[in-house]
């Protein structure tokens, strides 16, 4: 059991160690950044949208994606990422479970992926596990991604909102952020660069755009890239429930009246019954 653990523990030292080399990067940027404008450091999303399309990718420009987020969050925020938090950005980006003590900042770090991903333009999605988690993440560090020229949105029960473009003061408190949050509709929650929103929104409105008649009807696009929050919560305590949806039934009420009647008329020897599995064979 010893060396189970012990080969556990080496697994993740060696998995951390790989992350450094870029982390080191990133940190290397940090005065190039520093020393842009505003304007310098807004335009670097369409440069790197540029790079991607002419054949770079994701992975060739995530250290100066990551600087550009970095610097953003500290101008405006006044809070500057940590090695920790960098490594655990690196490692969402990368398809990995990053697991992160309490006040080591998760949800800074699911920033830097969600943009660097976004750059794609297929949709990013940030999965809670509740509708408070979904509308605070919306109000807190996507200021940054608003900034840099990303439109950020969220989905919560029977409403959909979009960061307003025009919210441009940081030192607001979180309640005040959560002011400038305007009505969208669904479909336009999901065309936004980054939606945030509960695994049981996201899960219903695919089952509904999979019963759709007409692609017009449908809301989401394409499944591009998520970061799960809480992942132990959302894929394995609330997988155990399904989701079950059913379209609206189109035969007459007259009909389930007939075979009430007909059920009420039954005889033991008309049917198989089953106690334990409480069914019948008629």
């Amino acid at each position: 059991m010893f060396k189970k653990l012990k080969g556990l523990f080496d697994f993740n030292r060696r998995e951390l160690k790989k992350l450094s080399p870029t982390v080191e990067k990133i940190n290397s940027l940090e005065k190039k950044y520093s020393a842009l404008s505003d304007k310098q450091l807004k335009a670097k999303t369409a440069h790197f949208k540029k790079l991607l399309k002419k054949g770079k990718t994701i992975d060739d420009i995530l250290p100066d994606a990551y600087a550009t987020v970095r610097e953003t969050i500290w101008r405006l925020l006044g809070e500057k990422a940590y090695d920790v938090q960098l490594q655990a950005a690196v490692a969402l980006h990368r398809g990995f479970i990053a697991e992160q003590r309490t006040g080591e900042g998760k949800t800074h770090s699911v920033i830097f992926p969600a943009y660097l991903n976004a750059l794609e333009e297929k949709g990013v999605h940030i999965v809670t596990v509740n509708d408070y988690l979904a509308r605070i993440g919306t109000g807190w560090y996507p200021i940054a991604l608003d900034f840099l020229g990303l439109k950020v949105s969220c989905i919560i029960h029977d409403h959909s909102h979009l960061l307003d473009p025009s919210f441009t003061d940081p030192s607001e408190k979180i309640d005040d952020r959560l002011a400038h949050l305007r009505p969208i509709t669904r479909k336009e929650a999901y065309e936004a660069d980054i939606t945030y929103g509960t695994n049981n929104e996201f899960g219903f409105d695919y089952l509904r755009d999979n019963m759709a008649r007409d692609l017009k009807e449908t809301v989401q696009r394409s499944h591009h890239y998520a970061v799960v929050d809480e992942v132990d919560q959302v894929l394995v305590d609330e997988a155990r429930t399904p989701l079950i949806i059913s379209s609206p039934d189109t035969r007459p009420v007259q009909e389930y009246q007939k075979y009430a009647a007909l059920a009420e008329k039954l005889q033991p020897e008309d049917s198989v019954v089953d106690e334990k599995s409480r069914s019948a064979t008629l």
